[in-house]
C-alpha cells in the first residue's frame, strides 16, 4: 500500500491508496466532508480487499494530499443565502472527480462506497454517469432535500467553533466532535480518533477545504429529482443514532431510489466504529456479490 497521485483533468489531482490484487473485483470508497483517505480505517480496508475487491480510497479534492483550491469559502451566512465565489464547484465536480480517478486506475465499472459527503457523491456519479458503475452503497447520506437528513443544533453549535489553530488543538476538537457525533451505541476509541486526528493535520492542516467543500454541498441544493435517476443495484446504511445526518436523509434516499434497501444499524452515529465493521463489512460485500453479473451476462450486454 502506497500513496499515489493521479491527474483527474481539469487541473485536479487525487491522492490515493489501493489494497488488494490488481485483477480483483474494483471497490471505490469516497470520504466525508473535511475527511480524508485514512478516514477509512487501513484495517477497514484491508478485511473489504481480503473478500477479494481491489480496494481504492482517496482524497477529495481540498482534503489532505489532493489539490487545494485558494479562493476564500464563503461563509456559513453566505451559504445560507446562496452567495457563493465565482470558483466555488458543487458535488457534480467533485463527482467527476472521481470518474477521472476511475480513467486513470482503468477501472471501466465499480461498486461505489460513499459516506456522508462521500455518499452524496456516490450518489451523484451513479446519477451522472450510470455506466461506471455496478452496485451503490451509500452510507449514512441523504438527498440534500430540504428539513431532512439535517444536522442537530447541538452539532451545528459544534461544527461554528472557530478553526483549530494547533495540533493538539485539532486533536482535541476531533475528539470532542466525535463523543458527540459518533456511535453511542459503541465503545468510543479516543485513542484512535486522537492519532487519526493528528495524522489528518500533519498532511492538511488548513480548514479552509472543509469549508469549500461544505459550500458544495449547500451549492448543490435539493438532489432528489437526480436522485431519482439512479438505476443501479443500491443499498443505504444508516445508524440510528445519527446526529450530524438525520436517520431520515437516509431513508430518504432508499425512498428516492427504485429497489433500493434500506438497513439501518442499531447505536450507530456518523462514523465507522469498530464494533460495527462485522456488520458492515457483510452488508457491503453481499451487496456487492449479489449484483456482480455472470461472465455470460457481462458478454450479452458489452459491459
Amino acid at each position: 500500500m502506497t500513496e499515489q497521485v493521479a491527474d483527474v483533468g481539469r487541473g485536479i489531482s487525487i491522492a490515493y491508496e489501493q489494497f488488494g490484487d490488481a485483477g480483483a473485483e474494483p471497490l471505490v470508497l469516497i470520504a466525508g466532508l473535511g475527511q480524508q483517505l485514512h478516514s477509512w480505517p487501513t484495517e477497514f480496508c484491508a478485511r473489504l480487499a481480503a473478500r477479494g475487491y481491489r480496494v481504492t480510497r482517496f482524497d477529495n479534492r481540498d482534503a489532505g494530499a489532493s489539490t487545494h483550491h485558494r479562493y476564500r469559502p464563503a461563509g456559513l451566512a453566505a451559504m445560507m443565502r446562496r452567495r457563493w465565489p465565482a470558483e466555488q464547484y458543487d458535488l457534480a465536480d467533485l463527482a467527476t472527480d472521481t470518474v477521472g480517478l476511475l480513467d486513470a486506475l482503468r477501472h471501466d465499472r465499480v461498486h461505489l462506497v460513499g459516506v456522508s459527503m462521500g455518499g452524496m457523491i456516490a450518489q451523484t456519479v451513479t446519477a451522472l454517469y450510470p455506466e461506471r458503475v455496478r452496485t451503490l452503497t451509500s452510507i449514512m447520506s441523504t438527498t440534500g432535500a430540504r428539513r431532512i437528513g439535517r444536522p442537530a443544533l447541538s452539532t451545528w453549535r459544534l461544527m461554528a467553533a472557530r478553526p483549530a489553530r494547533s495540533r493538539q488543538e485539532a486533536v482535541d476538537r476531533t475528539v470532542r466532535m466525535f463523543r458527540h457525533i459518533g456511535s453511542h451505541g459503541f465503545p468510543f476509541d479516543e485513542a484512535w480518533v486522537s492519532e487519526q486526528a493528528g495524522l489528518a493535520w500533519d498532511r492538511d492542516p488548513s480548514p479552509a477545504g472543509t469549508a469549500r467543500q461544505l459550500a458544495a454541498i449547500f451549492r448543490s441544493g435539493d438532489r432528489t429529482p437526480q436522485v431519482r435517476t439512479i438505476t443501479a443495484p443500491t443499498l443505504v446504511i444508516h445508524g440510528d443514532r445519527d446526529r450530524m445526518v438525520h436517520p431520515t436523509g437516509g431513508a430518504a434516499t432508499a425512498a428516492a431510489i427504485a429497489g433500493a434497501r434500506l438497513e439501518s444499524i442499531p447505536g450507530m452515529g456518523h462514523d465507522l466504529p469498530s464494533g460495527a465493521w462485522p456488520v458492515l463489512l457483510d452488508l457491503i460485500d453481499d451487496h456487492a456479490r449479489r449484483s456482480v453479473p455472470t461472465r455470460s451476462s457481462d458478454v450479452q450486454t458489452g459491459s
